[in-house]
């Protein structure tokens, strides 16, 4: 069984406690640090969850807001629901279905 593990991503909370709400904002600072992204590049960092993030950027969002990697990423494992039969009793076999009866009117 595969584990599932997610993130999430703190970038607008970290910036707007820094005192930065436009995304704008960052172009100039992350390219002081030879980071060179677009505009919409960095709309897209703050706005989204990154898939993928180079650890060059990843640094100099970190000197940039004075934070360290674990404050911009919290990693979780998704919490399961209610174990189930089947999980309880391992894999269950296919289920029939079962035939109806049918009943004559009594004309009520």
């Amino acid at each position: 069984m595969s584990v599932q593990v997610g993130y999430h991503w703190h970038l607008r909370a970290r910036m707007a406690a820094a005192g930065m709400f436009a995304t704008t904002d960052l172009v100039p600072l992350l390219a002081e640090r030879g980071v060179v992204l677009s505009r919409e590049q960095v709309y897209r960092l703050v706005a989204r969850v990154p898939e993928r993030l180079s650890l060059t950027t990843l640094a100099a969002l970190c000197d940039i807001l004075s934070c360290t990697p674990a404050d911009l990423i919290e990693p979780y494992r998704p919490t399961r629901s209610r174990p189930t039969r089947r999980d309880q009793a391992g894999p269950a076999a296919p289920q029939r279905p079962t035939r109806a009866r049918v009943l004559p009117d009594t004309g009520r």
